[in-house]
C-alpha cells in the first residue's frame, strides 16, 4: 500500500497539473485510487490543494490583479479603462458558475464519481473543444470583449459542475466560440479561475464540518506546496506554448483518456468490481 505522504504528493501534482490544462482533473484523480486502492483524504485535503492552485495563479498574474484592484478602487484617479472593463467582464463571467454551483452542489461536491460518465464527458467535451478551436475566427482581443460574450464564456465554464468537463477546458471552449484569439482566451480562462477557485474554497469552508488533526498537517502541507508549485509552472508553460501547439494535442489526449476510461469501466464491470470512487 502506498504511504499517505506519497499519495498526497501524487494527488497534489495531479491537481496542480490538470487544474489549468483543458484535460479534466476529475478524470486523472481517479487513477490513484484505482491503481493503488488509495483512500480519500477528504475535504481538508481538497481545501489545501485548491488553496495551492489559487496561490499559484494569483502569484503568476499578480501585476494584472494589482491593475484590476487599482482600476476598481473608488479613490483611484485616472483609472485604466481596460482593466476596469476586464474586471467587469470577469465578474459577469463568474456569475453562471456561482449559480450552477449552488443549484447543483450535490453533483459538484459528490465524492462518488462514475467512471463511465467521466469517460463520456471527456469525449463529448473534447469534440466540442476541437470544433470551437477549428471553426473559431480567433479575431477578437480582450479589449473587444463584450458583457454578453463574457456571459457566454461564463455559461460554458458553468458546465464544469459535471465531472469530467474540465473548468479551464469549458472556459477556453466558450472563449473560442465567441471568437477570442487563443492567447487572450487562455489568459481570460486563467484569470477567471481566480474567483471560481476562491468561491469553491469559501463554499467548502462554509459547508465543511471538519477538524484538523496534527497527523493531517503534513498531508495538507504536501497538498498545498505540491499543487502550488506544479500549477505555477503549468500556467507559465501553457501560456508560452499555446500559440504554437494550439488545442489539438489536448483534444487528442482527452479522446485517448476517454477511451481508456471506457475500457477500464468495461473491465471493472465485467470483473464485477465497483466502478465508483468513494
Amino acid at each position: 500500500m502506498i504511504s499517505d505522504f506519497f499519495l498526497a504528493l501524487i494527488l497534489a501534482l495531479i491537481q496542480g497539473l490538470t487544474e489549468f490544462l483543458p484535460i479534466s482533473s476529475s478524470a486523472h484523480l481517479l487513477f490513484p485510487s484505482l491503481l493503488f486502492g488509495a483512500k480519500d483524504f477528504g475535504i481538508v485535503f481538497d481545501i489545501s490543494v485548491h488553496a495551492g492552485t489559487l496561490v499559484a495563479v494569483i502569484y503568476y498574474f499578480k501585476k494584472e490583479i494589482l491593475g484590476l484592484f487599482h482600476a476598481w478602487m473608488p479613490w483611484s484617479h485616472n483609472r485604466n479603462k481596460e482593466n476596469f472593463s476586464l474586471g467587469l467582464h470577469l465578474i459577469v463571467a463568474t456569475l453562471p458558475i456561482v449559480l450552477a454551483g449552488l443549484l447543483a452542489s450535490d453533483l459538484s461536491e459528490s465524492r462518488s464519481v462514475n467512471i463511465n460518465s467521466i469517460a463520456w464527458a471527456n469525449l463529448i467535451f473534447a469534440a466540442l473543444l476541437f470544433a470551437a478551436y477549428k471553426f473559431s475566427s480567433q479575431s477578437r482581443s480582450l479589449a473587444e470583449l463584450t458583457l454578453f460574450a463574457a456571459l457566454i464564456i461564463g455559461c460554458f465554464q458553468a458546465l464544469a459542475v459535471f465531472p469530467g468537463a474540465s473548468r479551464s477546458g469549458m472556459a477556453i471552449t466558450g472563449a473560442l466560440i465567441i471568437g477570442l484569439n487563443i492567447k487572450d482566451t487562455s489568459r481570460f480562462a486563467f484569470l477567471l479561475s481566480i474567483p471560481t477557485i476562491l468561491g469553491a474554497l469559501i463554499l467548502m469552508l462554509a459547508k465543511g464540518a471538519f477538524s484538523i488533526a496534527s497527523s493531517d498537517m503534513l498531508i495538507m502541507l504536501t497538498g498545498f506546496i505540491g499543487s502550488a508549485f506544479v500549477a505555477f509552472f503549468t500556467i507559465k508553460s501553457f501560456l508560452q506554448f499555446v500559440e504554437k501547439i494550439g488545442m489539438t494535442p489536448f483534444v487528442l489526449y482527452r479522446v485517448a483518456l476517454g477511451v481508456v476510461l471506457l475500457l477500464l469501466c468495461f473491465h471493472l464491470s465485467f470483473s464485477h468490481k465497483p466502478i465508483n470512487r468513494n
